[in-house]
């Protein structure tokens, strides 16, 4: 497919020998990866059918291991875990006199850690399920979570859908109040409009425990539970099971790329030593991010990772994983300080961290081999060769790739040219730029376009006057009337043109007045910003209701022709001095209007298919807060054209709307 990859033939070869080797011993020793990735049925604290507890951790570095907690009035010394050989450590308690477990479920635990030094630590199991904090606390609670009617799910996982359209949202923010959302408020409140607006489905955020909110969801400190501050772990398994109901897959952000540095609350010197979990520094840690870096050569680190993914998809029932920075585990300069030209030496060499690519594969290859139609998504930012192949052809196994160049150009216009200087080349060429036979995610701004200092799509176009010209009951100001028209455009064409999937973070599709700051120091610890305002929607007064519509009817008009599933589009002109952009794709003929201030008439344009067309979705409707200028009953011939020798047929359209409008 790709003749410029055969001088890395070897490496793609010893890419798979790595990965077969690694089955191999999987096989040998563990029995294969089946048993190995349910090692969560093993390890933390499990419950026996005779109701004794067993207790087990990974603690090479350790000299001793106790158990405290509630059940024994935190004594220190009284519960001393058994050393096993590789480092483990295993517990059993027995049931107490009435037979029920000797640690009651929503109790506090501690792992104490005797170090070879003579240190005691305080830690909190790798494998613990639930996590709470006090609310003046700083350090986060081991809680034994093991209730007595454990949530069950009732629906099963709906199919895989041709078109993949994601809503990634946070949990936390889903909600107008200035406070930490619940689970429960995403499924009552937030859930229907996600299927409302024609998402399949969702990326949840902000998942796996992380001890500082402000760092939203990027640095776990406890892998294997979900985040207590939203609610329980069966309100989160609720959520879930409703989505599915609605037909809604939901995909978790995973981060395996790092880990917060935090020791008491996280994985950091968990057994005392500054390895364990990690490679020991500098090779261990992240400069930029201030986190430890996982060694994906270890054994137990493996059987770690691998199994955290295999336990949200079975204990929670998500339908795929969001690989969160790709690029920091493929390198060992983790792409900093490096600019990616596309040159193909860049992807292969001595800079490849393959320990971390090997791991990419495997936990591919176990996913998908376990569950067909598991989803995974590659954050990557250096545009990796073959990211998006089977791990059978030599490549790492994800499903889709995030075309990470698409925001970072439509910011770049925004921010730097004037309207009547958009070059329409390079916009087509940013949206199509990807490589054939791997799919992309297309969208034109995530949650990290959204962030305090950036600022979202929205704000770039139409900034302060939001707060108060977004009335429909007055007239639109230029600017309202520009930023409405071009946020609608942007989203359109990265749909229609920019991949095999879309995504938009939430509360962007209605093109959300304010950027996303979490409450910390530097804010006053304010929540003002860590919200979402959808009661801005419900306002039918406001202009945001016109934004949501023609988002809604984009996904909507997508499912019912399904190009995000066909093949690339046809570009069939894209005019630099008309600012015009025509594609076909999916039989459906896409024609957009950059213009700043000029119409066109009977504007001849080519298309594949001969016949009749009609206007289907038109950005200038006035229920989208357009200017309902042109006459969607109007049908439109095509004809051949002798210049192109009857290989395409024209279509001529009555006019093409002035100032910033597209129709299909």
């Amino acid at each position: 497919m790709d003749p410029y990859l055969k001088p890395y033939e070897q490496d793609f070869r010893r890419r798979y020998e790595l990965l077969q080797k690694q089955l191999f011993l999987l096989e040998e020793a563990e029995g294969g990866f089946d048993q190995f990735t349910r090692s969560y049925n093993t390890f933390g604290v499990q419950r026996r059918p005779d109701n004794s507890l067993y207790f087990k951790e990974w603690a090479p570095a350790a000299e001793a291991l106790f158990l405290t907690g509630d059940f024994n009035g935190w004594d220190k010394f009284s519960h001393r875990y058994t050393k096993k050989e590789f480092g483990k450590w295993e517990l059993i308690l027995p049931p107490k006199h009435d037979n029920s477990p000797a640690v009651d479920h929503n109790s506090k635990l501690k792992v104490v850690v005797h170090t070879k030094e003579g240190q005691r630590l305080y830690r909190i199991s790798p494998w613990a399920k639930y996590v709470t904090k006090e609310e003046k606390a700083i350090i986060y609670d081991w809680v034994h979570w093991d209730p007595p009617q454990p949530y069950i799910h009732i629906h099963p996982r709906p199919k895989k859908p041709t078109s993949l359209r994601i809503y990634e949202a946070h949990v936390g923010i889903g909600s107008p109040e200035g406070k930490i959302a619940s689970y429960n408020n995403f499924t009552t409140n937030v859930l229907p409009r996600i299927k409302d607006l024609g998402y399949n489905c969702i990326q949840l955020m902000a998942i796996m425990e992380h001890a500082y909110y402000a760092s939203f969801g990027y640095q776990i400190t406890s892998f294997f539970a979900a985040s207590s501050r939203y609610g329980t772990p069966d309100e989160l398994k609720q959520l879930i099971d409703v989505a599915h109901s609605m037909g809604i897959l939901v995909l978790l952000d995973v981060v395996h790329s790092h880990a917060s540095k935090n020791t008491e609350d996280g994985l950091n010197r968990f057994d005392g030593s500054d390895s364990c979990f990690f490679h020991s520094p500098p090779r261990g840690e992240h400069s930029l991010w201030d986190s430890r870096l996982f060694d994906y050569s270890s054994w137990e680190v493996l059987r770690f990772l691998l199994s955290n993914l295999r336990w949200w998809m079975e204990e929670y029932r998500f339908d795929g994983f969001r690989f969160d920075g790709i690029t920091s585990m493929l390198y060992h300069h983790h792409g900093i300080g490096t600019g990616f030209t596309g040159d193909y030496s860049e992807y292969f060499g001595l800079q490849v961290d393959e320990d971390s690519l090997v791991y990419l594969m495997l936990a591919n290859h176990v996913l998908h081999t376990l569950y067909p139609d598991c989803i995974t998504v590659a954050e990557d930012v250096s545009g990796m060769p073959a990211l998006c192949r089977k791990v059978e052809e030599g490549g790492l196994g994800f499903d889709y790739r995030l075309a990470m160049a698409v925001p970072d150009k439509w910011i770049q216009i925004l921010k730097e040219l004037k309207d009547e200087e958009w070059n329409i080349g390079n916009i087509v060429h940013t949206l199509t730029n990807r490589r054939y036979g791997e799919k992309c995610i297309a969208y034109a701004e995530s949650h990290d376009q959204a962030l305090v200092g950036d600022k979202s799509l929205a704000f770039w176009l139409m900034d302060k006057e939001m707060y108060t010209n977004m009335s429909s009951l007055i007239p639109m100001t230029a600017i309202i009337d520009r930023g409405m028209q071009l946020h609608k455009m942007i989203r359109l064409i990265t749909h229609g043109l920019g991949g095999e999937g879309y995504l938009n973070f939430m509360g962007n599709e209605f093109g959300h007045p304010e950027w996303l700051d979490f409450p910390r120091e530097g804010n006053n610890q304010s929540y003002h910003y860590a919200r979402r305002q959808f009661n801005l929607v419900d306002m039918d007064h406001l202009r945001y209701g016109q934004l949501y519509a023609f988002d809604r009817d984009m996904n909507r008009t997508e499912d019912k022709y399904g190009w995000l599933a066909a093949p690339p589009a046809f570009v069939s002109a894209k005019h630099e001095e008309d600012k015009v952009i025509v594609f076909d794709r999916a039989n459906v003929l896409f024609i957009f209007n950059f213009h700043p201030n000029k119409s066109f008439q009977d504007y001849r344009v080519a298309v594949e298919a001969p016949g009749k067309y009609k206007i289907k979705l038109d950005s200038d409707a006035v229920q989208y807060g357009g200017h309902g200028r042109l006459d969607h009953n109007t049908e439109f011939f095509t004809y051949p054209d002798v210049h192109t020798k009857s290989l395409l047929s024209v279509l001529l359209m009555d006019t093409i709307v002035p100032q910033c409008s597209a129709h299909m």
